[in-house]
């Protein structure tokens, strides 16, 4: 079913047992991080919490850990399994251009169904998010934003849907990039530079000094990526980027702000795509952006092109903090919310949390996508404890020498995989959801100088260990069996198992045996 807003989402999870409501008082500055922390690293990820007297904002409720199991992760998107959505997926990626009448009638339920994807535009006195409107009589700190890790440089928005417009195409997109509150109206945005906001925003940036100064290109020393370099005064554009942000939004909208889809493919298609019905939009007030009309909150404003400021550090998804580096200031003009708003937030940082179930739908609901242009790929697995871009295990179908090497540059390659930090590549015969399987069969197979290779290229902006900030080395192990033409020239052994006669000997006799042993 598609979830019109958070609060039928909310409705769900507790019919589903899958709510707790916590009415004891916890504090937003480190008390209901550290609550959610314990309960999200206990068994099977622990419940969703909806705290309901949060200290010093008695008329707000808060929810958290909404995303943090199995279970909800596939609530959230309206299925049982996960492999329902990228099975879907599959099925509109593998249509045929129609060669004659029949083929096109037979399109014709596949063309009706996509356009529930399209979102549709209702008017401003329909939209729940407008019930309040506030342009100059409000603050940041009048929502209960978490302060997660004692370290952390300030409060942060943790769960935001940041929505920037392509200055190009006109394309919108919806990501998800942290905000540390400055003051009452000003908030840092993380975005970093591979981010697509983070290009909408150098665009505009080359677009300013061009008309400024001619520069053009040349402005791309200022932007590392919205963030990080140090801007000579003479050599700042001046202008504004508009900016809106979507907080407690539907679960499928939420969700598609973290995904790695291309430029071109709206975030606000995906959603639809995901829920089955269209995401409804409504004009913002100040900005000439269309904002999610169910959301609990929304804040409008801009970026000033000139303008950065020191943000972080901030307990990060690693499970370190991420250091104090520049970034855009994003300025707060005007606040609309529900009468009485849900404020949707998440922590991040030692694995396992929240974010885990997140990232393995993104594995699941990708992998056709993947192997649209990885063909040989058979599985993928980013374990949790990896944090996604440290590390990917993949299976293929071998058919050539150098193959494993030939997959290891086509990750490196493609969109946000190319952060990758290590990538291990096994037979198809290899289970990798079975992280014992993996090293068994790797550290086996491989002879260290020969199967293990580095390159260098663009790394995420969190990982701390690269010698330069987004610029690091990469490394690739090729642990599928060996073959003469790849110079191998041995014979490689079978695993040890049991025959088949003797396995079905002991079958028939299992259960007598199992009570014996009292299993």
């Amino acid at each position: 079913m598609a979830y019109t807003d958070l609060r039928e989402w909310i409705a769900a999870l507790d019919r589903a047992g899958e709510l707790r409501r916590i009415r004891t008082e916890a504090d937003p500055i480190l008390e209901i991080a550290e609550i959610a922390d314990r309960v999200s690293k206990s068994a099977g990820g622990g419940a969703a919490l909806l705290f309901e007297n949060v200290k010093g904002y008695p008329a707000q409720k808060l929810l958290i850990n909404q995303f943090g199991s199995a279970r909800r992760m596939s609530m959230a998107l309206g299925v049982k399994q996960l492999d329902e959505v990228s099975d879907r997926l599959k099925m509109f990626m593998d249509v045929k251009s129609p060669q004659g009448l029949l083929d096109k009638i037979k399109m014709l339920p596949m063309l009706a169904e996509l356009g529930k994807f399209f979102p549709k535009e209702v008017e401003a006195a329909k939209a729940p998010c407008k019930e309040i409107v506030k342009r100059g009589d409000f603050s940041l700190f009048d929502f209960p934003v978490l302060k997660c890790w004692p370290k952390d440089g300030g409060r942060f928005i943790t769960l935001p849907c940041v929505i920037t417009r392509d200055p190009r195409t006109g394309k919108r997109n919806v990501g998800m990039y942290r905000m540390q509150l400055f003051d009452e109206r000003t908030t840092g945005m993380h975005w970093q530079r591979q981010k697509v906001a983070a290009e909408h925003y150098r665009e505009r940036m080359r677009a300013a000094a061009a008309g400024e100064s001619g520069r053009s290109a040349a402005v791309d020393i200022m932007a590392r990526s919205g963030g990080g370099s140090r801007v000579a005064e003479g050599d700042r554009p001046s202008g504004k980027m508009e900016v809106a942000v979507a907080i407690g939004t539907d679960p499928a909208l939420t969700f598609s702000a973290i995904v790695p889809a291309p430029p071109e493919v709206e975030e606000y298609m995906i959603a639809g795509f995901l829920r089955q019905s269209p995401v409804e939009l409504v004009k913002g007030e100040t900005v000439d952006l269309e904002v999610p009309a169910n959301a609990e909150i929304i804040l409008e404003g801009y970026v000033n092109l000139e303008e950065l400021r020191t943000e972080g550090p901030f307990g990060d998804h690693t499970g370190f903090y991420s250091l104090e580096d520049l970034y855009p200031v994003f300025h707060v003009t005007c606040a609309t919310h529900r009468k009485d708003p849900i404020y949707a937030t998440t922590i991040v940082g030692k694995p396992p949390m929240e974010d885990a179930y997140m990232g393995k739908a993104v594995e699941r609901i990708f992998l056709p996508l993947m192997k649209m242009t990885i063909p040989e790929l058979v599985d993928v697995n980013l374990p949790i404890d990896g944090v996604f871009h440290n590390l990917m295990i993949v299976s293929i179908k071998k058919s050539y020498p150098g193959q494993a090497r030939k997959v290891m540059n086509a990750i490196w390659s493609l969109g946000q995989a190319m952060f990758t930090k290590c990538i291990i590549v096994v037979d198809e015969d290899t289970n990798v959801q079975d992280v014992g399987e993996v090293v068994w069969k790797t550290l086996n197979n491989i002879d260290p100088e020969r199967d293990i290779q580095f390159t260098l290229g663009p790394v995420d902006s969190l990982d701390h260990s690269s010698r330069l900030p987004d610029f690091g080395s990469k490394m690739g192990i090729d642990a599928t069996r060996k073959w003469p033409t790849e110079g191998f020239t041995r014979p490689w052994p079978d695993e040890v198992s049991s025959d088949r006669a003797t396995k079905e000997l002991v079958e028939g006799k299992w259960e007598e045996i199992k009570k014996e042993l009292g299993m």
